[in-house]
């Protein structure tokens, strides 16, 4: 398999997440995706393809029938990007609850004189 799709512009498309979501419950041929979708299942092919070339789906031929499934380990990745932010995030959070704290201190201090 060849990963050449960057995997945030795959997931940032409702339809390429929702058709995660449809395959992460249970692997599903094309026709069953595209009965959930109100487009073309060229449409929905394209979408599915797009996920395959960035390894979030693999098509996995049984018999006649060819299965999607999801292997989300490039998810790690999104995981990862998202992480570095929430401690950012947490950290401003932590400053904002001490500055916070620090001014209600001040404010019951001259409340009292």
């Amino acid at each position: 398999m060849v990963v050449n799709k960057d995997i945030f512009q795959a997931i940032a498309d409702p339809t390429r997440r929702e058709i995660i979501h449809l395959i992460s419950r249970k692997p599903q041929n094309l026709n069953s995706i595209a009965d959930n979708f109100d487009m073309t299942r060229q449409a929905v092919s394209l979408h599915v393809k797009i996920l395959t070339e960035c390894g979030l789906i693999t098509i996995k031929q049984q018999g006649r029938e060819r299965i999607c499934e999801v292997t989300l380990n490039r998810l790690n990745e999104v995981s990862a990007w998202i992480d570095q932010y929430r401690q950012f995030m947490e950290s401003t959070f932590d400053s904002l609850e001490t500055y916070i704290e620090k001014i209600k201190k001040e404010k019951n201090g001259k409340k009292r004189k």
